[in-house]
């Protein structure tokens, strides 16, 4: 038997933007989506870690909760690092526009 290989996914912090690529199943096949957006929280340690991310879609907020360890999770990429000074970034919620943007980390 084969051992089950962890998954290694670059660090990432609240206030970074990540692309994370889900698989998603439809009946019988199965597909790969991208899901882009602002980590707003981490949480939690080991196998029960996860993050939540938000992106607007349009006129709609949209915030997903992910298992860190998930076997959906095929890839998490590093788009953007942020420049926060707090790890939860619920402010976010009440703003709209420019004032939702988190301002990049050049250093």
């Amino acid at each position: 038997m084969e051992k089950d290989k962890v998954k290694e996914f670059p660090m990432f912090k609240a206030g970074d933007t990540l692309t994370v690529s889900v698989k998603i199943r439809e009946g019988d096949k199965e597909r790969i989506q991208p899901f882009q957006g602002v980590v707003i929280q981490k949480r939690g340690a080991g196998l029960s870690a996860t993050f939540t991310m938000r992106r607007i879609s349009g006129r709609y907020a949209v915030e997903r909760i992910f298992p860190l360890h998930s076997p959906n999770i095929t890839d998490i990429r590093v788009t953007r690092k942020g420049k926060v000074r707090r790890a939860k970034l619920f402010y976010l919620r009440e703003r709209k526009g420019k004032r939702a943007k988190v301002k990049e980390d050049r250093s």
